[in-house]
């Protein structure tokens, strides 16, 4: 290996604006050039430094170190705030993907207007992800990979489950744990709790939009 390729490789990702994939850094070297094993080893030279270099979701980025981060957190009040409505609706699919608008209102127990989506697709964290294959076949929607860089998660595998958010205080023990299935769309019959749940999780979405990374 070239000591200018390892160069190159912490320059690309340097001046990304966004993690990069191995795909996307391997078009930008020289063919043959093991991007993996160059990239394991910058990995391993900034474990200790101001600045490391992480793997989420499949793609690469620098970041300043945790035990840093706080010391260098900039407070920003913001005025406008996620609503309501777009924290449940983003919770909701996070949690059931993929699952189409008519299952999100279900679950929540109340319509939601087209722009609480809207939202949601211009920051990134969800999309359309193909048809339901039932009758007038609607759009079924998942989170991004950007969704999971924002969240500081590796996989959906990761995110919390019901134990977790209960021992977080985040829903108590009146909330059927199995609304947090991940794999399918599971529907209950407890239609007095529907409204709540997710607004039970604000804090855990809505604390990171305090900030201005």
């Amino acid at each position: 290996m070239k000591k200018n390729e390892k160069n190159l490789i912490e320059a690309i990702l340097f001046s990304a604006s966004e993690p990069l994939d191995v795909g996307t850094i391997k078009s930008k070297v020289k063919s043959g050039t093991d991007i993996l094993k160059i990239l394991y080893e910058l990995q391993k030279d900034y474990e200790d430094r101001g600045i490391r270099l992480v793997n989420l979701a499949d793609k690469w980025s620098f970041r300043t170190s945790d035990d840093l981060s706080g010391k260098l957190k900039k407070e920003i009040i913001i005025q406008k705030k996620l609503s309501k409505a777009a924290i449940e609706t983003l919770a909701i699919i996070a949690y059931h993907q993929p699952v189409t608008r008519s299952e999100i209102e279900e679950i929540r127990g109340v319509s939601f207007s087209t722009g609480t989506l809207e939202i949601l697709f211009e920051l990134g964290w969800v999309k359309p992800n193909g048809r339901k294959e039932i009758p007038g076949k609607p759009l079924l929607y998942v989170t991004t990979d950007k969704f999971l860089n924002h969240f500081n998660i590796n996989s959906l595998d990761d995110l919390p489950n019901s134990d977790e958010l209960l021992a977080a205080g985040l829903i108590d023990s009146r909330v059927d744990s199995s609304i947090f299935g991940t794999s399918k769309f599971i529907e209950s019959d407890q239609n007095e709790n529907k409204e709540n749940i997710y607004s039970n999780i604000d804090d855990m979405i809505s604390d990171t939009l305090d900030e201005d990374k």
